[in-house]
């Protein structure tokens, strides 16, 4: 894309130069469970993939280090183009940060339905060639799925089902879990599955086609928090999967997740924007 829209907020706070980049890594990435670019990960990725993934690499290790801290330093200072452009030259290990920042950007700051859409689209694609390259990371799986269910959200639930984006949506987010057990993101977005599923075709339907449950949803939600009880999207997205399962009877509970979300201080520019969004459904 030619031209992206700025992060609208100050960003000082969020700008992790030289060594604190890797201080603060813990805590940026508890969500996502994705590891520290260091030379020493990058080799042992490098020394298990195939031809066509090297391929798209074409640096050393130390390079694509550099290359990959960048790319996550212009995401988490709310540079998501830049964090793009950064994470495609380190090839099929950008893939990460690259459908990681096209899909907040599209959630946030595209500037329409349209461009909105079409971003999903192309990290979807992306996703699509991760999984294929690096089938055994669980970022691959993950982003996909979360790409996935932006669109569907974006385009209607309805029509995603119709289109049998549901069943695609649930097999990455598995392969992502079966990879990697506690990653809380995934977790709160499989909760959103079957909360999403169950509002719109009821629990009998949604749980004989989909295998959506009550039981599943919050189980899922609940882990995330447990996991990551600092991360402001998992308490908004807790939030909007109570709404949706109970409507005005959980409403004390929704406003109280959205209150521990808004107040939260957020570590990124990614959270900053979470955490307007939270304040925007108080208002």
């Amino acid at each position: 894309m030619s031209q992206w829209n700025p992060f609208p907020h100050d960003a000082d706070d969020y700008e992790f130069e030289g060594a604190s980049l890797k201080k603060a890594w813990k805590r940026l990435h508890a969500g996502d469970c994705i590891p520290y670019p260091s030379s020493s990960w990058v080799e042992s990725v490098l020394d298990g993939l195939d031809e066509d993934a090297l391929g798209s690499c074409g640096a050393d290790s130390s390079g694509l280090s550099t290359q990959l801290q960048c790319a996550w330093r212009a995401f988490h200072a709310g540079r998501f183009g830049d964090a793009v452009k950064n994470a495609d030259e380190a090839g099929v290990l950008g893939s990460d940060c690259a459908c990681k920042a096209i899909g907040i950007y599209a959630t946030y700051l595209a500037a329409d339905e349209s461009e909105q859409q079409a971003l999903y689209r192309e990290a979807i694609s992306r996703g699509e060639q991760a999984i294929k390259l690096l089938p055994n990371n669980p970022g691959s799986h993950y982003f996909h799925a979360f790409n996935l269910g932006r669109l569907g959200q974006s385009i209607s639930i309805g029509e995603a089902l119709r289109k049998g984006m549901a069943g695609k949506i649930k097999t990455s987010l598995d392969a992502c879990l079966e990879r990697e057990p506690d990653h809380a993101e995934a977790h709160t977005a499989l909760g959103m599955y079957h909360a999403e599923i169950i509002a719109k075709v009821g629990k009998m339907l949604g749980g004989v086609t989909y295998g959506a449950s009550v039981d599943e949803a919050l189980t899922h939600f609940e882990l995330a928090i447990e996991l990551v009880s600092h991360s402001p999207i998992a308490h908004i997205e807790f939030a909007n999967g109570l709404y949706l399962l109970f409507g005005d009877k959980r409403l004390d509970d929704v406003t109280d997740l959205y209150v521990k979300a808004s107040e939260m201080k957020a570590a990124d520019a990614m959270e900053r924007l979470d955490i307007e969004a939270a304040l925007a459904e108080l208002e």
